[in-house]
């Protein structure tokens, strides 16, 4: 059974919401600020985190950034009513899965909960071969530092080794261009910048890519989705 916390300090929406998805088949645990959050996660296992921006102790996004400090794999889906683009962005700046603003429907929140929770066993599954990546046309070998593409071998950048291995790990996923720009590095460990992230990105998109062959989508305004070479 998949157990759920839910962060939320308003009483009522939250023993309503942990009601709902008791229901639907999942097991809840109720937290209603920051610090409870983070003993239960240091406690206990979950399969998701459902959780408000304005709790009493802290800040949502904060709480959020920290939880997938220690768990990247754990699904984050945000429920609030901070409803603005910026709000929104800033939600998946900071690694969460899906971003809902209240007032909402029930049914719409079972359904993506569902989706983020099928999408992060798909991840979880992934990571057994984290250490590769192979299909017919592409195989990387994150371990040995080698890649194929259509045979032949190719010549990555530790940079460009750095950014495979973060998007083939969320496959389907949207990961941020903050998240990116935080995972690399230069070789006198300095961070890049956003110029030479998207530098870099059309540089790797020219050596594994092909007419048929598309592996990187573009998310404007939030980052990259790798898609299998659909």
């Amino acid at each position: 059974m998949e157990r759920i916390l839910v962060v939320e300090d308003d009483l009522m929406l939250s023993t309503g919401l942990c009601f709902e998805l008791d229901s639907a088949g999942y097991a809840t645990q109720a937290a209603y600020n920051c610090k409870k959050a983070e003993y239960l996660l240091e406690q206990e296992k979950f399969s998701l985190v459902i959780l408000d921006i304005n709790l009493p102790d802290g800040n949502g996004l904060e709480l959020c950034k920290r939880i997938k400090g220690k768990n990247t794999d754990i699904p984050v889906i945000f429920l609030t009513a901070k409803d603005l683009e910026e709000d929104v962005l800033s939600g998946y700046d900071v690694g969460a899965e899906d971003y809902i603003t209240k007032p909402f429907r029930m049914p719409i929140l079972l359904r993506r909960v569902e989706v983020a929770l099928r999408r992060g066993s798909a991840t979880a599954e992934k990571q057994v071969n984290a250490d590769c990546y192979q299909d017919d046309f592409l195989q990387i070998d994150f371990r040995a530092f080698s890649a194929f593409c259509a045979g032949e071998k190719l010549s990555v950048t530790p940079n460009e080794y750095k950014l495979l291995r973060v998007l083939t790990a969320n496959a389907g996923n949207v990961v941020t261009r903050k998240i990116l720009l935080e995972k690399l590095w230069d070789c006198d460990g300095n961070f890049i910048d956003d110029h030479t992230l998207t530098v870099t990105m059309n540089r790797l998109r020219a050596k594994i890519e092909d007419e048929s062959h598309i592996y990187i989508k573009t998310v404007r305004g939030l980052g990259y989705i790798w898609e299998n070479g659909k």
